[in-house]
């Protein structure tokens, strides 16, 4: 990262600094720890910059793990698309790629052991039961009949799990702590579960699979990470992570630090109901552009240094808040101003013809890649007598608040010359079909010689030059700003979230890469489609808005 990219303390990086100079950690080992059950959004990307920033800023070292073990609903196309977005990111995990997976012998072993010391059994309750059994915030839960089974039986019957000689459901291992805990987390957890599903990792050497509370700790320490960083939900589960390896024999002792995670106006960060809108079509898949996936935010055009801003600016704490979605488009609006090239496009073309200039006419006119930004260097535009511009560009007649071409009056096209529309033609349904020019010849990028001014300016595109293309207007997802909170969630999508315009821009933009970001001037910010865009079929993604059209409406 840069200098600029430099994350203000927070209370975990407190904490980080008295370890160090205290002397209990000599070093610093973070680690990123996805299920790879689905693709990572935008309160992942948080959770990236914090671990893997951390590791960077101190150079120390933080591990990509993946917690695989959930088979039935993991794949090796989430793996992969994970690794991806952590390297777009602009980070890179140490060593090789580690999986929970890698840990199944020893994990194992673990649970042997806490058989052994009468830690854990066996119990056949059914899932259901098991809930029932557990109680409630306010009632203590009670014993499985099952609880007190003896080392040799539960050792057996663990066994018998691991064999594949119980079906799915009737049989578990449970750690035997405290059915009457104020911390539900503490009341006898099931650490082992039976599942007949073949493992991406280890195919089908298992079939029983340890949970998640146990895993996760035990991974900790035999990878030597010293700070484990998660978001507020496992706070309860540190009295399960710190009694699982209070209770093996092991030597290194993880801490567990938890911090707010990342809620965000109009938007949903369950991945549970993510996947609900890919497996359900809501949505084009997981790299839909409407997505706050991180590869569907790629594929609309935000850079990864936007979001490393945006989780900079947002910080770690440990208080919940809910943050406007204003604020991550603020940092895509301001990285693309600086950085995204101008270019031309007309997204609801109406056609100009300047009549004072020969059929055959044609000009290039040269034009800067940045109005501020010199060093970005310039562009060959061609120019004809016929150019499109846009519709909303145009009135019959106006009030002097409107700056742009009015019948009888005068505007600039952007860099070239000054028009003044003269007549229209109409179809029979009375849409204007044409507007009719006159253009000031000695305008060329200059003021009209008699003094006269001329304020409104406006965009277009040489009609015989221009490259027909499919412009799509991304807007929210979601019409309200709490979507998680509604009784049914598809219920708030926004009708209006994708729609698709044909239009035109001008030809530099034939061959250009995907992703790569530029500014239409006075329409937004654009990139071509990774997906749909070719040179002979140009598709664009709207970004981002030139401002937040969502702020004026007060909605």
């Amino acid at each position: 990262m840069s200098e600029a990219e430099a994350r203000p303390t927070n209370f975990i990086r407190q904490i980080i600094d008295e370890d160090l100079a205290s002397g209990k950690h000599e070093r610093v080992h973070t680690r990123f720890p996805p299920e790879p059950n689905g693709y990572l959004h935008i309160g992942h990307a948080k959770s990236i910059c914090l671990n893997f920033g951390i590791a960077q800023d101190y150079q120390g070292e933080c591990n990509l793990r993946f917690d695989d073990t959930n088979p039935a609903k993991e794949d090796i196309e989430f793996v992969e698309s994970i690794k991806q977005d952590v390297q777009w990111l602009g980070f890179q995990w140490s060593g090789e790629i580690c999986y929970s997976s890698n840990y199944f012998d020893q994990l194992h072993q673990y649970a042997i052991e806490l058989i052994n010391k009468g830690l854990a059994y066996v119990d056949e309750l059914t899932p259901e039961q098991i809930r029932e059994y557990r109680g409630t915030l306010t009632s203590a839960g009670k014993n499985s009949p099952y609880r007190d089974r003896s080392v040799e039986e539960n050792l057996a019957l663990f066994e018998k799990m691991r064999n594949g000689e119980f079906a799915e459901g009737t049989a578990c291992l449970r750690a035997k702590i405290d059915m009457a805990s104020n911390f539900i987390v503490m009341r006898d957890p099931v650490i082992y579960r039976i599942k007949f599903a073949t493992h991406h990792q280890t195919g089908d050497k298992w079939c029983i699979y340890p949970m998640y509370d146990f895993t996760h700790c035990i991974s900790d320490a035999l990878e030597g990470i010293t700070h484990s960083l998660c978001t507020l939900e496992f706070q309860d589960n540190r009295r399960l992570y710190d009694w699982v390896l209070d209770n093996i024999t092991i030597s290194v002792h993880p801490r567990q630090y938890e911090f707010s995670r990342l809620n965000l106006e109009y938007a949903i960060m369950s991945k549970r109901k993510l996947s609900q809108l890919v497996t359900e079509n809501v949505v084009e898949g997981w790299d839909d552009p409407r997505m706050l996936t991180v590869s569907g935010l790629r594929r609309r055009g935000y850079t990864s240094a936007s979001i490393r801003e945006f989780c900079r600016r947002i910080g770690v704490t440990k208080q919940d808040n809910i943050v406007e979605m204003a604020s991550l488009e603020s940092c895509i609006r301001d990285d693309l101003n600086e950085n995204a090239p101008r270019a031309m496009a007309v997204l609801d073309p109406l056609k100009v013809v300047i009549e004072n200039l020969p059929s055959t006419h044609e000009e290039i006119i040269t034009m800067p890649n940045h109005p501020n930004k010199p060093e970005m260097g310039t562009r060959e535009v061609p120019f004809s007598r016929e150019v499109w511009i846009d519709r909303a560009d145009f009135r019959e007649e106006a009030n002097k608040q409107y700056k742009r071409l009015v019948l009888g009056k005068e505007v600039r096209l952007r860099n070239a010359y000054v028009i003044r529309a003269e007549r229209i033609a109409k179809d029979e349904e009375g849409n204007i079909t044409c507007i009719y020019c006159t253009c000031d010849t000695d305008t060329l990028s200059k003021d009209p010689a008699d003094g006269r001014k001329v304020k409104g300016v406006i965009h277009w595109v040489s009609a015989v030059h221009a490259q027909a293309a499919e412009f799509r207007l991304y807007d929210r997802l979601f019409s309200v700003p709490n979507p998680g909170a509604a009784d049914e969630f598809l219920a708030t999508i926004n009708p209006d979230s994708l729609v698709i315009r044909q239009g035109f821009v001008e030809p530099g933009l034939r061959n250009v890469a995907v992703t790569t970001p530029h500014q239409f001037e006075r329409e937004g910010y654009f990139c071509a489609d990774s997906v749909y865009s070719t040179p002979s079929n140009l598709v664009f993604n709207r970004t981002v808005g030139l401002r937040d059209t969502w702020a004026k409406t007060g909605e």
